[in-house]
């Protein structure tokens, strides 16, 4: 599992500057701005560890982001709340989740409970996350099956997805059974601060980032990523859905109403300044695919015979690879199928094949 797109970045890359320095350990924190303390979780996946940020609030901290669900992370919260820790003073008293991915939203429903405090989400958000952990134990629906083997998948990749079906709530502490929910535009009061949330899409269904015009700050989770760009992938649940057209309107709208003199703080790799400069980079990024794959539908291809023209990698036959590939070629050609710019003929195996309009 990883939020990074497979996507091949060839585009020259912005100059951005990275002025906080080295970041913090799991259980230690650095701080970015007065009252604003950047801590790191560990991660078993490929990106080893993700960002999460405390503000001080009235009488606590308010956190952004929880980790993934493991004992490692469980033991790094209870270091940082513990009574030497850097948020010892005054618990946590909310916690704001970016988005449903597990290593968002897999410790939310521990530090709510051990704080006795609300978690805060958007609608979407929330309410997808109870749907994936809800499946787990069970086997996998015919649907999915149908949806990787209209993709082109052989019957060695559909058995190994069968065999991984329902894993996502082995990663996630169960999650609160109510919520606040977050509005876009929404305006918080978080210590002596004001908040605005600023949702996003594409990358996941509802995503809330989180802009301080008073400290200059933006709150971007995986929406935007200094040194990756956000998977934007297509999954079994919704096989017509166009995520690529939704996270490209959301990055003109962040490009709109977030300006460029903010600092970012991501969920992966550094805080960063130079927002709207990466914004048009991953734009021109996403762009630049779609004009490889409109050349390569002159002639009938299914969703695993576009990698090349997307990836820069060999995909092969790795479980995880060969998902997210898939989903995210689906989405670049399903952003074509929706504009009209290419059309979709079944076989008789059910195999769709994509070809220009």
């Amino acid at each position: 599992m990883s939020d990074a797109s497979l996507i091949t970045d060839r585009a020259a890359k912005p100059v951005l500057d990275y002025p906080c320095g080295d970041a913090p350990a799991p259980g230690e924190v650095r701080e970015v701005a007065p009252g604003v303390l950047w801590l790191r979780m560990p991660l078993p996946f490929a990106l080893v560890y993700i960002n999460l940020w405390a503000v001080r609030d009235v009488d606590g901290w308010a956190v952004f982001d929880s980790g993934v669900q493991s004992s490692e992370t469980a033991a790094a919260w209870r270091k940082l709340f513990g009574a030497d820790g850097a948020l010892s003073s005054g618990g946590l008293k909310r916690l704001f989740v970016t988005h449903m991915h597990p290593d968002h939203v897999g410790m939310a429903g521990w530090l709510t409970r051990k704080f006795n405090c609300r978690l805060w989400m958007t609608r979407l958000e929330y309410l997808t996350c109870r749907v994936l952990v809800a499946d787990t134990g069970r086997e996998a629906p015919p649907d999915g099956v149908g949806f990787y083997r209209r993709a082109g998948w052989d019957e060695d990749s559909i058995g190994s997805y069968r065999a991984r079906f329902g894993g996502f709530g082995k990663l996630v502490h169960a999650i609160p059974d109510s919520y606040r929910r977050l509005f876009d535009g929404e305006r918080l009061a978080i210590g002596r601060h004001d908040w605005r949330v600023v949702v996003g899409n594409g990358h996941s269904p509802e995503h809330a980032c989180f802009h301080s015009t008073d400290l200059k700050l933006f709150i971007s989770g995986d929406q935007v990523l200094p040194r990756i760009s956000s998977n934007v992938s297509v999954f079994p649940t919704e096989p017509d859905a166009d995520p690529l057209g939704d996270w490209l309107s959301s990055l003109d709208k962040i490009r709109a109403e977030v300006p460029d003199d903010v600092l970012v703080l991501p969920a992966h790799n550094e805080p960063f300044r130079g927002l709207h400069a990466r914004l048009d980079y991953l734009s021109q990024s996403q762009y630049q695919a779609l004009d490889r794959l409109r050349v390569a539908l002159s002639e009938p291809k299914r969703a695993v015979d576009v990698f090349a023209e997307l990836f820069s990698r060999p995909i092969g036959s790795d479980p995880n690879l060969l998902g997210m590939a898939t989903g995210e070629s689906i989405a670049h050609l399903n952003y074509l199928v929706r504009r009209g710019e290419a059309r979709i003929d079944t076989d008789d195996a059910g195999v769709a094949w994509y070809r220009s309009a």
